[in-house]
């Protein structure tokens, strides 16, 4: 295991901060989070993987440290956010490279996959995230969109996502792991209270733009090695969503999680075993 860098680049036209783990000779992995987290989501799994591989873990546009859009309602869009990964990769001189796509990361792995790095991404982890997310669900988003919550304490926070995230994922972490994930999601702000480490505007690109989401044509192109993680409880991919995947495009290697939501957070022993195996095969 090595330990965490923090890194700049600018990326078409944005300051993208991302985390590295592992050397430069080692084979390069990029890991990419969901709509509302950023690339701290992936600490416990790029700690477990850093003695065999180089791993870059992205905020993208409006999380974590990243820039934030001028105009969001434009910005926050895979066109952009596809933008910012190819000239990533790019500038990291990272030739073929593996993906690990967490909900929105997995979405756009699928579009870089099936399209600009067709030929450089040789193994595709979606975890929890198909071409396509039920209308009802994002109907739901939208209906319950709210304003950034702020919190007195840390621990409020901690809470706060304890509470949210055993709903959504049925993850059962214990006090120590709730209290990492409020310090790896959250800041403060102007006033001194804490609240999430994101732009709540985020949210906008599946409600006001759900065609993003629309992806059978990029997920038909991928040829990429790839292993889907979908949660049995799940409001984002379906069951049926998944076995149309897995007649079609790369015709994936399916992994089903039965008692967890959306999404599986790739912290235990066995996620990284599972993972790790696939990716050296």
């Amino acid at each position: 295991m090595t330990e965490m860098t923090s890194n700049f680049a600018t990326c078409a036209g944005y300051e993208i901060h991302f985390t590295e783990w592992g050397g430069e000779a080692t084979q390069p992995i990029v890991m990419w989070h969901g709509l509302t987290h950023n690339g701290r989501f992936f600490d416990p799994l790029a700690r477990t993987l850093s003695d065999r591989y180089r791993i870059i873990c992205p905020d993208t546009i409006g999380r974590g440290l990243s820039q934030w859009p001028e105009h969001p309602e434009s910005e926050y869009r895979f066109k952009v956010y596809s933008a910012i990964a190819q000239e990533l990769v790019d500038r990291l001189g990272l030739d073929k490279i593996r993906w690990i796509g967490s909900s929105m990361g997995g979405s756009l792995g699928m579009i870089l996959a099936g399209g600009v790095l067709k030929d450089r991404i040789s193994h595709l982890v979606l975890d929890d995230i198909g071409p396509e997310i039920p209308l009802a669900t994002i109907q739901t988003v939208a209906n319950a969109r709210e304003e950034a919550p702020f919190f007195s304490t840390v621990q409020e926070l901690a809470d706060y996502f304890r509470e949210v995230y055993t709903q959504l994922s049925n993850v059962k972490f214990s006090d120590p792991e709730w209290l990492s994930v409020a310090l790896r999601f959250g800041r403060r702000a102007d006033d001194g209270r804490i609240t999430i480490h994101n732009d709540p505007r985020v949210m906008t690109q599946m409600t006001d733009h759900p065609e993003d989401f629309h992806l059978w044509d990029y997920y038909d192109a991928v040829t990429a090695k790839t292993l889907l993680l979908r949660g049995g409880k799940s409001i984002i991919l379906s069951a049926e969503t998944a076995a149309e995947m897995e007649r079609r495009g790369p015709r994936p290697r399916i992994h089903l999680f039965e008692d967890i939501g959306h999404a599986p957070w790739l912290t235990t022993p066995g996620e990284f075993d599972l993972i790790s195996n696939f990716l050296a095969a």
